[in-house]
Parts: C-alpha cells; structure tokens; sequence
C-alpha cells in the first residue's frame, strides 16, 4: 500500500495525562520524539496502525533503533512504556500496533485529497472524451484501431483472471477444516467488494489475500472472517490481517463459542468467483 503522507497530532498532546507522566521520566524528550517517529512508521507502513519491515518481518528493537537514529536502551525503555500505558500494542510475533490508529489519521485531510484527485479524473475522462471525438471526425481509422486494443486488453484480463481463478481453486483445500468455508468466504469478500468504487475485487487481489491466511489456524481463520463480516464492514483485507496476527487460536475457539452462530446479513451476490462451483471434499 502507498504511504499516508501525513498524520494528525492534536494540539492538546501534551494535555495528555500520559504525555504529562512521560514528561516526568528520564530522557523524556528521546522517548517524545520515538513516539512521533513511530506514529510517523505507522503511516508510511500504511497497515491500520501496524508497523513492521515486511508483512512477514517485524521490526527489532536493534531495528528502530537504528532507524530512529537513537540509543537502544532508550528505544526499549520507550517501547515498554508505549506498551503499559496502552498507546501501542506488541503481539505474539512481535508486530508493533499503534492504538487508536484512526484517531492519528487525518481523515478530513484524505478526503479533500480524494476529492481534488476524483475532481482531476473527472477533467481527465472529459478532456479524453472530447479528443476522442475529435479524432472520429478527424480519422475514422484510429478509433476503429483503439477499439481492436481495448478488446485485446479485455482479452488479457479475462486470460489472467482464469489462471487466478485455477489458483484459488487449489487453495481451497487449505481450508477444508473450517465449517461451510465456501458461503462464509462468499460472504467475506462480498463485504470487502463494497470498499471499492467498483464494486468488484480482482482474483488477483483474492488469492494473495487467501495465500497469506495459510499460516494461520483454521480457527483464527473462521474467526478473523465472521468478525470482520459482522463487526468492520467498510474496512479492507488488509484489516483481517491484522485480526488473524492478533487473535491466538484459544481466543478464537472462546469467541467463537460465545457466538456459535453468527447471523449474517444477507448482501448482493458475488460478481467474481462462483463459490458453489468448488468442491473442498477433494
């Protein structure tokens, strides 16, 4: 995912009860300042507040402190304190989460940014449409010749969709385990497909999405689905990552138990992958 480019710190920070007792420890302003630095790593990784060197590689303490430009020691002393005060979260695997990430974003700031960009589209399709025109009236024979590369091009997607499709396909037995895995994972991407202008998610998108699940527990799986489903519709794939790497397969099987049937609410139908089409008893 791209970078944010910026995030929102709020004036009355250093209001903050916990900045104030930060504030009263030593090298207060070195762990100030690794607090900033890592709301900033939280934006560049752009992962829902996570920080990490890659999806499968988090950051040491030897790590940050390296591109913190600051003593180790204090780096750990920092990250200790981040963690008890509940302003950052450390899991199993050691991936460092920023709490409350959606409050550092500067939602308003993206929006307008995503208004002047769909604004700049929107000049852009006309300003094409009119050449377009233009050139019917100018040279029949080069609307006829971007017509053959359009359909081209939809034949390579269609091409490269099918060899996506096929992957999906052998996936699916991973996931054999989890109960009616077909209809919930119909369900799941039906929620995600309505994060897009589209409507619609690549199975490109699709099977990168499955092929990192591979590693989790086949409970943690089914949990990270349901709740996403039901409780962070509107949010993307990548935010049940962040579920599966932060649920332990006991904590999935308790609240899985605590809800044993999760009442679905019924959505459109899937336009990309017929589901009912694969067979998992294989």
């Amino acid at each position: 995912m791209s970078d944010v480019k910026w995030i929102k710190i709020s004036t009355n920070m250093f209001e903050d009860e916990k900045i104030r007792l930060i504030e009263q420890m030593p090298e207060a302003d070195t762990i100030l300042i690794i607090w900033v630095k890592l709301l900033s790593q939280a934006g560049r990784t752009n992962a829902s507040g996570y920080i990490y060197l890659s999806e499968n590689i988090p950051y040491t303490d030897e790590m940050l402190a390296t591109i913190f430009n600051r003593p180790i020691g204090t780096v750990r002393l920092a990250l200790e304190t981040f963690q008890q005060f509940g302003m950052i979260e450390i899991d199993e695997h050691s991936f460092i989460s920023i709490s409350n990430w959606e409050k550092h974003q500067n939602i308003e700031g993206m929006e307008r940014v995503k208004a002047l960009n769909a604004e700049r589209n929107r000049k852009y399709r006309e300003r094409k449409k009119q050449k377009l025109i233009q050139n019917e009236h100018d040279d029949v024979s080069v609307t006829s010749r971007d017509g053959t590369e359009e359909e081209r091009e939809e034949e390579k997607e269609k091409e490269k969709n099918k060899d996506y499709s096929s992957k999906i396909k052998d996936l699916l037995p991973v996931f054999s385990p989890i109960n009616n895995f077909n209809q919930l994972n119909k369900k799941y991407w039906d929620v995600i497909r309505e994060t897009r202008k589209t409507g619609k998610v690549s199975e490109s998108v699709i099977y990168n999405a499955m092929y990192k699940w591979q590693k989790y527990d086949p409970v943690v799986i089914e949990y990270a689905l349901k709740a996403h489903i039901e409780l962070h519709a509107g949010k993307k794939e990548e935010y049940t990552i962040g579920i599966m790497r932060n649920t332990r397969k006991e904590e999935a099987k308790e609240r899985l138990n605590l809800n044993n049937t999760i009442p679905f609410k019924p959505r459109k139908a899937a336009n990309d992958i017929d589901w009912e089409g694969f067979d998992l008893s294989d």
